[in-house]
């Protein structure tokens, strides 16, 4: 799947924790990597959706488990999952429906879906 030239980037809560798609909030990767770790642990995360596609279209269920473990590892080195990446002690609100958390009223003026 491409990306469309002229589609906008999506919203980012002004804190730059996470991304909003069709109102939910997704957490962004830590800003506190650096590019090398950052590039290394993409290019991991889409080697790894590859052999869940792959292992999937082989019906290789023991590959697509390994190949989603590996999915997860790279989420978890990008920070997009497991423990947050923040100090101040703010809740993960990953998957949450921004509208019904901290981010509603924010979300109420930003949104323009």
């Amino acid at each position: 799947m491409t990306r469309s030239a002229d589609k906008a980037p999506p919203l980012s809560t002004p804190d730059g924790r996470y991304i909003v798609v069709r109102g939910r909030l997704w957490r962004k990767a830590n800003p506190d990597l650096s590019d090398s770790d950052r590039d290394r642990l993409v290019h991991d995360l889409m080697d790894a959706r590859r052999a869940v596609a792959q292992a999937r279209r082989r019906s290789d269920v023991e590959g697509e488990h390994a190949a989603h473990a590996a999915v997860d590892a790279a989420k978890r080195g990008l920070g997009e999952r497991g423990p947050v990446w923040w100090t101040d002690g703010a809740p993960d609100l990953n998957r949450h429906m921004a509208r019904t958390t901290s981010y509603a009223e924010w979300f109420s003026i930003a949104d323009t879906s």
